[in-house]
């Protein structure tokens, strides 16, 4: 296949699924598997990171107006009742480091169940039985809305979440690094669920979340990469110009289409809910567990 087009491919996968509950990392793989890209080479695995940055930026420019807000009143909060710890922001970033600190520690796990089709397959299926779960528990509260008596559902913007749910949704999120399949943005909203965020909610501090999340993490792979510490690296100096221009077209694909797969996201999730992205990974989790079933008997 045309490397033009195999970069736009990649990129229109990368994009699509960055942010839905459905895993990137898996998408990419498979997609990466079918095509043919051959992932031994250092170039094709850092072009994966690039890509993933294009998709990433699009966080920072879909939520300007929000982000702006919460530094305009950074530390006392919209309403006057934040402190330094208990602001929106700085709760985003406990959640961070939460995830960060036992991720790094797991460094070499990780890297071996991102070859795991296995791990996957399981992943995708037993995160979208739980979204399931999760999702039909919490949908009649949903539909009857803020003051519902009763209601398990008890945040419902994303500014008035508080430490004990940011340290749990943080913690959650553990599972997205250490099982590639899992989902980060399934972790993080179905944790948001259960204890107690709206759908809405538990979706936009899972998007606040990624913004430090898959920066650093993407980065420090990126630099593993080009400085020679990891199993395949390349350096800038190798890159032919041929290959920057893939790299570009996988990177400006991958920022339009994961842009208008969040503004599509946020809007059908407030009318309806993640079953059916909630069944897509059962499906596509019992077909990924029967091609490595098949692989690995050949």
């Amino acid at each position: 296949m045309n490397d033009y087009l195999l970069s736009v491919l990649l990129g229109i996968v990368e994009g699509l699924t960055e942010f839905l509950p459905v895993s990137s990392t898996a998408h990419l793989r498979i997609s990466e598997a079918l095509l043919h890209v051959p992932l031994s080479s250092g170039y094709w695995k850092m072009y994966s990171i690039v890509i993933q940055l294009g998709a990433i930026l699009t966080l920072p420019v879909y939520f300007r107006q929000h982000i702006a807000k919460l530094l305009s009143t950074f530390p006392e909060g919209e309403k006057k009742d934040c402190t330094v710890l208990t602001h929106p922001l700085s709760l985003v970033m406990i959640a961070f480091v939460v995830t960060a600190i036992p991720s790094f520690l797991l460094t070499k796990v990780i890297g071996k169940n991102l070859e795991s089709l296995y791990v996957m397959g399981a992943s995708l299926l037993i995160g979208g039985i739980v979204m399931w779960i999760i999702d039909a528990m919490k949908a009649p509260w949903e539909k009857a809305g803020p003051g519902a008596a009763g209601s398990p559902v008890h945040t419902w913007k994303m500014d008035d979440i508080h430490g004990g749910q940011a340290i749990w949704i943080g913690a959650c999120q553990i599972l997205s690094a250490v099982f590639p399949g899992t989902s980060r943005s399934m972790a993080t909203i179905a944790a948001g669920q259960l204890v107690g965020m709206s759908r809405a909610a538990a979706l936009e501090f899972s998007f606040f979340l990624s913004m430090p999340t898959m920066a650093v993490a993407t980065l420090y792979t990126l630099f593993k990469s080009l400085r020679g510490k990891d199993e395949n690296p390349i350096g800038v100096a190798q890159i032919t110009s041929h290959q920057w221009v893939i790299l570009a077209i996988g990177f400006v694909v991958s920022f339009i289409v994961a842009y208008g797969s969040v503004a599509w996201f946020m809007g059908w999730v407030r009318k309806r809910g993640f079953a059916p992205f909630a069944l897509y990974r059962i499906v596509l989790g019992i077909a990924v567990l029967a091609w490595a079933a098949g692989v690995l008997g050949r």
